[in-house]
């Protein structure tokens, strides 16, 4: 793929649209998973993130399940090193399982690495903060992990920048990895955190940019107008925030977008991103061929100047 962009810092080069993983042994089974996923790599895209802690918030799921998923895929197809591979660890598993401990740091890079079916990470992240470690220590551990080759490059997700940028500072001094990537929450509604606390980080860290919930959990694909609408699937719960009068001012504005455009909303959210110009690749789910489909061809999309500013618009806080 001719469009792939540099991870911040590191010399990964990912395809513009990174495939989130949450979907794996939730809404998608293993067969089904194993489809979307040859078909996310035979169209020439190579980013999939995942997290130790999914789906564990699905009946009857323990966590890890979308790791076990994405390894058992791997074998099945030896596509590994196709793949750029990245997950993530800090959220609470139960047992203890949790933060960013060294110690803990040790036990959850070797289970994710089994469950993946791999001797390396591509990206590994921290998921959430953990307060009640240091980041000194937090930093030296990560730095085990990659100076063992179990971890190429780290990356932070829901840290604050205050955080991220004191963890930088401390792996600077000590000649350590710094974190290359921040995955925040961003997206044509979810907009405040990453342009008022993030932008300045990533101009003066170099960071990659990876935000997730690019859809706001579906929202931004049209298909939920009313609450009548959030039975339609497994996360229309996760919508209802989304259904006020800014976020229908949001699809009023896309509606006309995409008929100018001819294409669906979940098109002109994802294009709408990656023409935002501290953004290396959106992260995005799909569970059916079609939904795959309008999410590559996203990456093909120019909007108009004019179409970007209707947008901003009708998003601004």
């Amino acid at each position: 793929m001719e469009n792939r962009k540099k991870l911040g810092s590191s010399d990964l080069w990912i395809s513009p649209l990174a495939f989130g993983g949450n979907v794996f042994g939730w809404t998608l089974d293993e067969s089904a998973s194993f489809k979307i996923l040859d078909s996310f790599l035979d169209a020439g895209f190579n980013f999939i993130d995942t997290a130790d802690v999914y789906s564990m918030w699905a009946p009857g799921n323990k966590g890890g399940e979308s790791e076990t998923v994405i390894g058992k895929w791997l074998k099945k197809s030896g596509k590994r090193k196709d793949v750029i591979l990245a997950t993530k660890l800090g959220i609470d598993m139960g047992e203890g399982k949790k933060g960013l401990s060294a110690n803990y740091m040790k036990q959850a890079v070797e289970a994710s690495l089994k469950r993946l079916g791999t001797d390396y990470i591509d990206l590994y992240q921290s998921h959430v903060d953990d307060p009640e470690t240091p980041v000194e220590e937090t930093m030296s551990a990560f730095n085990e992990l990659v100076k063992g080759g179990k971890v190429r490059y780290i990356g932070a997700s829901n840290l604050s920048a205050e955080r991220i940028k004191a963890s930088n500072d401390f792996a600077r001094t000590g000649h350590l990895a710094p974190y290359v990537c921040l995955q925040p929450l961003y997206n044509l509604y979810d907009r405040q955190k990453f342009e008022t606390e993030y932008s300045q980080l990533v101009l003066e860290e170099s960071l990659g940019v990876i935000p997730y919930y690019s859809l706001a959990s579906g929202f931004l694909s049209g298909k939920y107008r009313s609450v009548n609408d959030l039975d339609k699937s497994k996360r229309g719960q996760g919508v209802q925030k989304y259904l006020d009068d800014r976020g229908f001012g949001i699809l009023t504005a896309m509606d006309v977008v995409a008929r100018e455009q001819n294409v669906p909303l979940s098109q002109i959210a994802i294009a709408w991103i990656l023409q935002k110009p501290l953004v290396t690749a959106p992260i995005a789910s799909a569970t059916s061929e079609h939904q795959l489909s309008d999410l590559l061809h996203a990456t093909k999309l120019t909007l108009t100047n004019e179409q970007m500013a209707r947008l901003d618009t009708a998003s601004d806080l």
